[in-house]
């Protein structure tokens, strides 16, 4: 079990160290209980010995140097008073041990979780992405949590055992030692069964792990996406794909149930044979005298008692493989590393608005033209509003992403306030940065939450209100259940996407950053929604550098300069008065729209 647990053993040593002082107090504690355990059988093997062989007869045996001339029932009171003191004792410090190394061991797997949660958070785009987000929820949830569990039901018991085998092993060789021998003929045999059997069970182990993570991914997708499901009679596919993920799961924890039981029952009969063995021999040295029945009494209940941990080594093996295999994902997952990061000479920076593109070139993959960028040069001093128009895939959400770090360039340099942002902090440039995408997650947090999260230092209830004015939400808010207080659904789909928009602009107005991003903000709104929305983005946009991604002609035209975009490229820049002059791709863009336009007032006049 050793050499798999050591990179995961090497995860927690940062942690095992804070908890140090709890981790040797329930140590001593262990190796108290084990001296009291190891005391245990002592009283009565004295009471046959000194007693039982010689009814009436006063003590005159071996306890007579240290207790003294003792009748028969003097001792029988002693010893039955020496037995509950012992179990008393080692119930207490067995109770200490126990839930001392339990603490240690939830706050080191509580740490260990809330470091994988930030590992997570601090991976790039392009990892989770390609990342199956009910995979990583496995993860941080159930293989932490089986960690956990081998950690609190496993380990800690097993870590008592080792001490009373070692012990029991000790005091068996002291009594007889061709007994100790005779007893562990056997245990190879055994050993070999259990690696063996383990090993098998790891790997079995490993693979329900990984069918689990993506049975959990299965589920995530088909349950995310459950409108699309719904709307397109889906659910038997949904329904076929899981149970077939199911199916496989099963199997394999079947095997490994079966594996696990058949070791159960080796370990069984090779022990009853090492009992029957030593049962055998042991008699015959009472029978011949050179052995006292009490030794042998000792003798078997401690040959019992150490063949227990490798009974339980048995028993354990499968929560034990799950858990290496648990472990083994978790520390995987920790040492992916992120590839947007800090340079060593990287600088905190406050800025004032100031965005300048140089030459940027950016590719997700050789192969992948989608989103591709080539020289892609413009400035934009404080205060001043961009827009950028197109067609989808042209490359335009990906330029927002640069500016945001959550790609760095791969030609050419981005600059704020004269500084190439990747000599600044990822943190500092962002929090430069308020952001509204297109679509605006919410979370499960009232309304007031969802606000003031993203500010940059702590607001008060005047300073959300405000913003949600600005933003054009304060009335609809005031109208739901509680009010600011009111708790939203999953992803806020208990409002409606304009209301959602108005919110997320009110988080970005509470942000008070001096660059703003808009990625499509109006998309899927009605044209009285869009109404709303364009006058709250006015006024947010106000004071702040400003760059807008939309499909929507009317909203980039009130922005001082627009680029047009096309295949990665810029093909055309200037205001909307000087495109149109120019009749170019803008301003058959802006005919066709109009168009359009004229076409819906006429179909809903």
């Amino acid at each position: 079990m050793s050499l798999p647990w050591l990179p995961i053993a090497a995860r927690f040593a940062p942690w095992l160290r804070q908890q140090r002082g709890l981790i040797v107090r329930s140590f001593l504690f262990l190796l108290l209980a084990t001296g009291m355990r190891l005391l245990e059988p002592w009283p009565l093997a004295f009471i046959i010995d000194e007693v039982l062989a010689q009814p009436g007869a006063p003590v005159t045996g071996r306890l007579n140097t240290l207790v003294g001339h003792f009748s028969a029932a003097g001792l029988l009171l002693l010893c039955a008073g020496s037995v509950i003191l012992i179990a008393a004792v080692k119930a207490g410090l067995s109770y200490l041990s126990t839930v001392g190394l339990a603490m240690a061991g939830n706050r080191i797997i509580s740490m260990l979780r809330q470091a994988l949660f930030s590992h997570l958070q601090s991976l790039s785009l392009s990892f989770h992405h390609q990342a199956k987000s009910g995979d990583l929820t496995t993860r941080l949830i159930n293989d932490i949590g089986m960690l956990r569990e081998a950690m609190i039901t496993a380990m800690v018991p097993m870590l008592a055992n080792i001490l009373i085998l070692t012990g029991m092993f000790g005091m068996m060789l002291y009594i007889n030692w061709k007994l100790t021998l005779l007893s562990l003929l056997l245990m190879p045999l055994l050993l070999f069964s259990i690696r063996r059997t383990s090993v098998k069970v790891h790997k079995v182990s490993r693979d329900q792990r990984k069918r689990e993570g993506a049975l959990a991914a299965s589920a995530a997708e088909f349950l995310g996406a459950i409108g699309v499901v719904q709307a397109l009679s889906l659910e038997s596919v949904a329904a076929g794909r899981f149970a077939v993920d199911d199916v496989k799961s099963l199997r394999q924890n079947v095997q490994s149930r079966r594996l696990l039981a058949g070791l159960e029952r080796k370990a069984d009969l090779i022990i009853a044979f090492a009992t029957a063995a030593v049962l055998y021999y042991g008699a015959s040295e009472v029978l011949k005298s050179r052995m006292s029945p009490g030794d042998l009494l000792i003798f078997v209940s401690y040959l019992k008692n150490s063949f227990r941990p490798v009974r339980e080594y048995a028993k354990y093996a499968g929560r034990l493989s799950k858990a290496l295999a648990a472990g083994e994902r978790v520390t995987s997952l920790m040492d992916v590393r992120p590839v947007i990061v800090d340079r060593p000479d990287a600088q905190t920076v406050s800025v004032r608005g100031e965005i300048c593109c140089e030459d940027v070139g950016f590719s997700y993959s050789a192969s992948q033209q989608h989103g591709t960028l080539r020289h892609i040069s413009f400035s934009l001093g404080v205060g001043e509003s961009l827009a950028i128009v197109g067609s989808s895939g042209t490359g335009k959400s990906t330029l927002l992403s640069l500016l945001l770090r959550l790609y760095d360039p791969q030609a050419g340099r981005i600059l704020l306030d004269g500084r190439d942002i990747r000599h600044c902090t990822i943190k500092s440039v962002r929090q430069n940065i308020s952001y509204v995408p297109q679509d605006s997650l919410l979370f499960g947090l009232s309304v007031r939450e969802n606000i003031a999260m993203a500010a940059l230092k702590a607001v008060t209830d005047e300073q959300v209100y405000a913003a949600a004015r600005l933003a054009g939400a304060h009335e609809f808010i005031m109208r739901l259940p509680q009010g600011y207080d009111t708790v939203l659904s999953e992803r806020g789909h208990s409002l409606s996407g304009g209301q959602r928009q108005r919110i997320a602009i009110a988080r970005a107005a509470v942000r008070q950053s001096p660059v703003l991003l808009l990625d499509e903000p109006d998309t899927g709104l009605d044209c009285e929604s869009k109404h709303r929305l364009t006058g709250a983005l006015t006024r947010l946009m106000a004071g702040r550098t400003t760059i807008i991604v939309t499909h929507n002609l009317s909203f980039a035209a009130r922005a001082q300069r627009i680029l047009v975009m096309e295949e990665g490229e810029i093909v055309e820049q200037g205001t909307h008065e000087l495109l149109l002059e120019r009749r170019g791709r803008y301003a058959c863009l802006w005919a066709l729209q109009q168009s359009n336009n004229r076409d819906v007032s006429y179909a809903t006049g």
